[in-house]
């Protein structure tokens, strides 16, 4: 999940498949994190997942408002597939992982090692998610 604000990754998780329940394991963290206020948009694409009831469900539980673009749209979850395309070519690409527990430990130390607290972003003023959210809720750059 992440945060179209700041575009800092607020929850992920890996599995083999994707399912209802990683889904809302992941919501359920990112809520955990972030704390949203209720009425708080969560868009989605038209996965079985994101359009299963336990997904609803739990939005609903949460005071949360669920968002989905058209069918077919090319540009509607445009910011997380460039968060994919990053960590593809940066990260993904440039090893063979041995183990699913290798590859999450190298994607948890990209994303909150790297991608949250320093990688840069044209779409932030050159800053990173971290250094992006705390000017403008302090008014101090984080680093």
């Amino acid at each position: 999940m992440i945060d179209a604000f700041s575009r800092r990754i607020v929850e992920w998780s890996i599995s083999d498949r994707i399912t209802a329940e990683i889904v809302v394991d992941a919501l359920e963290m990112a809520r955990w994190r972030r704390q949203p206020e209720p009425g708080t948009m969560v868009h989605s694409d038209r996965g079985a997942q994101y359009t299963s009831w336990l997904f609803g469900h739990r939005l609903r539980q949460a005071g949360l408002l669920g968002s989905m673009g058209r069918v077919a749209s090319s540009v509607d979850n445009a910011l997380i597939e460039s968060f994919w395309s990053t960590m593809q070519r940066e990260l993904l690409d440039r090893t063979n992982w041995d183990s699913r527990t290798q590859l999450a430990s190298a994607m948890f130390e990209w994303i909150e090692g790297f991608y949250n607290p320093r990688r840069q972003h044209s779409a932030l003023d050159y800053l990173s998610p971290a250094d992006y959210e705390a000017l403008h809720t302090t008014g101090e750059i984080a680093t």
